[in-house]
């Protein structure tokens, strides 16, 4: 079965980040105060990769974050040494799917963020 994963993350006072996974309706959201846009949105693929590492078949991870889609996609530079720490901990998790992919989609087709409630 191929899995259809939506990411999303805010940052702020009330920040957090979370997923969304299409095909089983099943959700996970985690309140962490005080994280950045940018490390929200990475701390939400790197929990959706941690779900679903051991999976065989095909994992597409969508996200609304064009910055996070592209650094991890190797197609920008990341000049933020704590994005850097995170891209390197997603791309550790990366290199163990043999069927992944990481897409960028508008944030009004982003399912996780309706129902993130952002």
């Amino acid at each position: 079965m191929k899995i259809s994963v939506y990411v999303d993350g805010s940052g702020g006072p009330s920040s957090g980040y979370g997923y969304f996974v299409k095909e089983t309706g099943e959700s996970f959201y985690e309140k962490k105060p005080e994280l950045t846009n940018n490390q929200a949105e990475y701390l939400a693929i790197i929990s959706a990769l941690n779900k679903f590492v051991d999976y065989n078949d095909q994992v597409t991870i969508y996200s609304d974050s064009k910055n996070t889609v592209n650094q991890l996609n190797h197609e920008f530079a990341i000049n933020n040494e704590q994005l850097r720490i995170l891209a390197r901990e997603a791309w550790g998790i990366i290199g163990k799917f043999s069927n992944l992919s990481i897409v960028w989609i508008p944030r009004k087709e982003n399912l996780a963020g309706k129902m993130l409630g952002s």
